[in-house]
């Protein structure tokens, strides 16, 4: 098998290995019209004379390898390239040249990708669809850089991962480039297209909030202290793992926000000044270090993304509660534990199957297997084991087995205890009694 991941079948292929994409995009939002240029730096991983490049929806006119015309066979959502002889080590180029009109890719949970707006496009690819606007290598273990390219028609404000480099007019047309120099896996890539302006928020990284022209994302909004809530997250994580943070809104509901590496995006019913609402927009940034620069490896290491994201509502919410508008840690914790139930028949947390991996109780049972562990080693001890978490594990890939050995190197004398703990909240059905713990100060 050279699937990678077997909760995503037929994506990814372990033969080979992409160190740097370079996109060009020009695209046309009422047609939603796309002709591209891809690049893909590509280093072979496993004896092979074939690579799969994963692709849906997009026609392929010509491959290139090393500049030269390359054989191809386009079935389905696989391109198959005929490299020739290889063995591991050999680098070479393969450039795509593909257009059409992009559309989300069906899967388990519905839909995901490149996605059309009332007036502008934007993509939210988890866990499945970075192949519905570029060819790539769809797997979250293969993190590669970016430069992403957009060309499109002057009106639209395009936002992509990473450090704006370049926005120039010539003609009837805007030419966007974005840089993403750090890590990222495929379905964290992301664009986003729509009649935007920006507003920057006071932080230690730059920040700024997108939006739609007219739409209010100031004082008395759930984006009021997207900056502060920045800050309070350097705190307790470590350095934010980027160069710079965006919250785009969109000017469509959505029904759920979608975190890409660099920014997160949001429906502009998400905007009002409700804890619903705000406990999103930490969530979403969150994943910054629990999802984009430290990944699982696989979908079913899911909820070293969403645990974290969800404890750290939590921890925004008791950050608010000194200012005397939320409710503590312990609360929400207790609040969340007395609704869960054993994990489903034949799940865990460790391996919840590709079906139930979205499902709530995985966030909430992920939140409180954090909650335990701190309850189990203290305030001091827990946020220094996350912080280390997150520096050790920057730009990479990681499992469940990687965080229950970090957490048995921070236990101490409390080794037995922990492991105890890690077995009953990650490879058991049962639900644990309620931790407990201190509020923090």
């Amino acid at each position: 098998m050279t699937n990678p991941d077997p909760y995503l079948r037929g994506h990814g292929d372990t033969r080979y290995r992409v160190s740097h994409y370079d996109l060009k995009l020009t695209y046309k939002v009422a047609a939603n019209r796309l002709e591209e240029k891809a690049q893909l730096y590509v280093e072979i991983a496993e004896a092979t004379n074939r690579i799969d490049v994963d692709l849906h929806g997009l026609r392929v006119s010509k491959v290139f390898l090393d500049g030269r015309p390359a054989k191809y066979r386009h079935r389905g959502q696989r391109v198959s390239v005929d490299v020739g002889d290889r063995v591991p080590g050999n680098r070479f180029l393969l450039e795509f040249r593909v257009s059409g009109k992009p559309g989300p890719v069906p899967g388990v949970h519905g839909t995901a990708g490149w996605e059309e707006l009332t007036d502008g496009s934007m993509v939210g690819s988890q866990p499945h669809g970075a192949p519905s606007w570029f060819p790539c290598n769809d797997d979250a273990a293969d993190k590669a850089t970016y430069r992403i390219e957009v060309t499109t028609e002057p009106e639209y404000h395009v936002v992509a991962n990473g450090t704006l480099t370049d926005s120039t007019r010539s003609g009837a047309t805007t030419t966007w480039t974005y840089v993403m120099d750090r890590p990222m896996a495929p379905y964290l890539a992301t664009v986003q297209i729509g009649p935007y302006q920006t507003q920057r928020r006071r932080a230690s990284v730059p920040v700024e909030v997108v939006h739609p022209q007219g739409l209010d994302v100031g004082r008395g909004t759930a984006f009021e202290r997207q900056g502060e809530m920045v800050d309070l997250f350097c705190d307790l994580f470590g350095p934010y793992p980027f160069a710079e943070y965006r919250a785009v809104i969109v000017d469509d509901d959505l029904e759920i926000p979608l975190e890409a590496q660099g920014l997160s995006t949001f429906g502009r019913n998400l905007v009002e000044p409700e804890w619903e609402n705000e406990r999103l927009v930490a969530h979403e940034l969150a994943h910054q270090w629990f999802g984009n620069s430290v990944t699982g490896q696989q979908l079913k290491d899911i909820w070293l993304h969403e645990g974290f994201a969800c404890y750290t509502e939590w921890l925004w919410s008791d950050h608010r509660r000194k200012r005397g508008d939320g409710a503590s840690v312990q609360e929400r914790a207790a609040e969340h534990h007395a609704a869960l139930g054993p994990t489903p028949e034949g799940s865990t947390l460790a391996d919840p199957g590709m079906e139930a991996m979205f499902d709530d109780w995985v966030y909430k049972r992920g939140a409180l297997t954090l909650h335990a562990i701190r309850a189990l080693v203290g305030d001091s001890a827990f946020f220094d084991l996350l912080r280390s978490w997150t520096q050790e594990h920057a730009g990479a890939t990681v499992s469940t087995d990687d965080f229950e050995a970090h957490c048995l190197r921070w236990a101490g004398s409390a080794g037995d205890q922990m492991d105890a703990l890690l077995d009953a909240w990650l490879h058991r059905s049962e639900v644990p009694e309620l931790p407990e713990v201190s509020d923090r100060g």
